[in-house]
């Protein structure tokens, strides 16, 4: 599939050229926001309004420092090299996945709330996710989640002359396989915070296996910061991933018994 040098996509303002990206990525936040508002209507929500304020503060400050924390390390090489910018600019939705759990679970030990509250915001966070890798996806190779060369029919010129596996397009369509799987759930009796459980578990699976497609630099046995932030949402949600297990080996077994 030839780009032609399509990439990176870029607009003009004031006489200087900047990535669309920075635009996708506010349209990102603003849209999940509104999204959750809307599918929080008419919902008796059995977390009170103030404890909710307080988990999505909890959540936004654990995502900032994760986001930043294993973004740094996906380059381990330059850790000695560290700046404050480039510890600012630093950021990937991994990290930010990761903190935002850890945030979430403080925050809630420190106000008492026991209930799972995740449910709510797995529409809003798919669909922050696909916008935001939208903007990934304008910036070609000016973006470090290009993929490797490739010879495979979607292959792309990222915008450095050589066909490489478009990454964030991957994510993009397994993104709206995520919205259709989750829409098709809207019905289902399912067990409180399964369904972000699930989210989080399909995501990291596909960052998991998508990151063999991407040049990384390893941080320990030959696996990025990525692969390690995967490996440990298995560990955490390991009881729920073997029930899941469970419960479709069940249900095969009833279809065919």
């Amino acid at each position: 599939m030839n780009t032609d040098h399509l990439f990176p996509f870029k607009f003009q303002f004031l006489g200087e050229y900047y990535h669309y990206h920075y635009i996708f990525e506010t349209l990102a936040f603003i849209v999940g926001v509104r999204v959750y508002y809307y599918l929080k209507k008419g919902i008796a929500d059995p977390i009170s309004d103030e404890n909710r304020l307080w988990i999505m503060l909890g959540a936004m400050l654990g995502a900032l420092i994760g986001s930043r924390l294993i973004a740094i390390l996906e380059t381990p090489g330059q850790l000695n090299q560290l700046t404050f910018l480039t510890l600012y600019q630093s950021k990937t939705i991994v990290g930010g996945l990761l903190g935002g759990l850890f945030g979430v679970e403080l925050i809630k030990k420190i106000i008492g709330v026991n209930i799972a509250s995740g449910d709510l915001y797995v529409t809003p966070i798919i669909i922050a996710l696909l916008i935001g890798r939208i903007g990934c996806f304008s910036m070609g190779i000016d973006e470090p989640t290009y993929g490797l060369p490739t010879n495979f029919f979607l292959g792309m010129d990222l915008g450095d002359g050589v066909n490489r596996h478009p990454i964030m397009l991957y994510e993009m369509l397994f993104l709206t396989a995520l919205l259709i799987l989750f829409r098709s759930l809207k019905n289902k009796v399912l067990i409180n915070g399964d369904r972000f459980k699930l989210l989080m578990v399909l995501y990291f699976l596909f960052r998991f296996l998508i990151e063999f497609l991407k040049p990384y630099e390893p941080l320990f046995l030959n696996l990025s910061s990525i692969h390690w932030s995967a490996l440990f949402i298995f560990i955490y949600y390991y009881r729920f991933i073997i029930r899941i297990f469970k419960s479709v080996f069940t249900v095969q077994t009833s279809a065919y018994g």
